[in-house]
């Protein structure tokens, strides 16, 4: 099965077979294909026996979304399979173990993850995460850190960065997220109702000059290895444990949009709240909750990162009075402008969130969607003047105060 060829649930099968050490000779497997993902197939495979479970993830040569019109590097499967390694390696118990791999068959087998649930649908539903920012701000903190400039040998970082090139999902980057939500582009996709919005969009001379030159950022800055998609459907989670998963957009670029995607993800599910919560006070306790969490994320990276920085320097000259603080201080504005832009992206742009998209209530949908507009232009436009992230709250709720529909 060496030649590349799209796995069918039986073929999963047999090849789960063959693993060593994962399953027993007198295992009764079943396979269910899993997932609704854009770029991938996904295999859950059980053993009926032992209740011993794995996932097989591989790789189609195109995008699922859209079809073959659409092709795809298989490359990205080994970078994502490299990346989990790495990650696992800084953060074990944050990712899901990599098993078996098969660049061949662009697949990687890895643990099962099936007693956590997808962390965007645990906020839609109302699940609470206390320990969410403490895990997330120590992922973030030391992937980045330790793949940064900062903390690690710089020739070592250069021979890195040729191995996690990832042109084609950098593409999807660059045209979804600063492209084309601001021009009338095939693959856009919004309601009618917001077609206001989207036309404001395209028409809105200082919000192009921010966007491009947060565009600029992610196509030059290559400061850490990312995960590069890392909203709320890429972490699965329970109350007490946070796992990442999905970095095949990795790549190594600016911090501050890893950072800036978890933010953007959290604010996504804040303006989505009243199609979800008909009670006020409820309603309120929750926002209250997420705002606080938006704060607690980035206070809980910066104070890591910070002290990554005391204890785990390997950059000298970064020893330089005053250069933390403005290296921090740049990192926090461009996580508030890349967090912008990728809220933006998810209400024009061609991949939604079901945070919103799944709000029944036609009216609280569209109200929801223009929150969430016009928080990410807020951000996208004012991040280069930011300093706190009490400012950025106060910023969000500015945006939402005059939205009316």
């Amino acid at each position: 099965m060496s030649q590349y060829h799209p796995l069918t649930p039986q073929e999963a099968i047999e090849l789960a077979k063959t693993l060593p050490g994962l399953f027993t000779a007198d295992a009764n497997l079943e396979c269910r294909e899993i997932g609704d993902g854009n770029l991938n197939l996904v295999f859950h495979i059980t053993d009926q026996n032992s209740d011993k479970s794995i996932i097989i993830k591989q790789a189609l040569p195109y995008a699922k979304v859209v079809g073959e019109s659409w092709p795809l590097s298989l490359v990205r499967a080994r970078i994502e399979r490299e990346i989990l390694q790495e990650e696992y390696r800084l953060c074990p118990g944050m990712v899901p173990e990599v098993y078996h791999y098969d660049d061949d068959l662009a697949l990687t087998v890895m643990e099962d993850l099936s007693d956590h649930v997808i962390m965007r649908k645990g906020l839609i539903e109302g699940v609470t995460y206390p320990l969410f920012a403490q895990h997330i701000g120590e992922f973030m903190a030391r992937t980045l850190f330790f793949t940064s400039d900062l903390g690690m040998n710089q020739q070592l970082k250069k021979e890195k960065q040729g191995r996690f090139v990832n042109p084609d999902q950098c593409k999807i980057t660059e045209d979804l997220i600063f492209d084309e939500p601001y021009r009338i582009a095939e693959k856009n996709n919004y309601e009618a109702s917001i077609e206001d919005e989207a036309e404001a969009l395209r028409t809105d001379g200082s919000l192009h000059l921010e966007v491009a030159l947060l565009r600029e950022k992610f196509l030059t800055h290559g400061q850490a290895l990312l995960h590069g998609d890392l909203h709320t459907g890429s972490i699965f989670a329970t109350p007490e444990s946070t796992k990442v998963i999905d970095p095949e957009f990795a790549f190594y670029g600016p911090i501050g949009f890893d950072v800036g995607a978890v933010l953007a993800n959290l604010l996504l599910n804040y303006a989505s709240l009243p199609g979800w919560i008909q009670n006020e006070i409820e309603l309120r306790d929750r926002e209250t909750l997420m705002l606080d969490m938006v704060r607690d994320v980035w206070n809980e990276f910066e104070t890591r990162f910070r002290a990554l920085w005391e204890s785990d320097l390997v950059d000298p000259v970064a020893k330089a009075p005053g250069y933390q603080d403005l290296y921090v201080q740049q990192l926090f504005r461009d996580s508030i402008g890349f967090a912008g832009a990728k809220m933006v992206r998810r209400i024009v742009g061609l991949a939604h969130v079901a945070d919103i998209d799944t709000i029944q209530d036609a009216t609280e949908r569209e109200r929801a969607q223009r929150k969430a507009l016009a928080i990410g232009k807020t951000l996208i436009k004012n991040n280069r003047r930011l300093n706190t992230i009490g400012e950025v709250l106060d910023l969000v709720s500015t945006a939402i105060s005059s939205i009316k529909v």
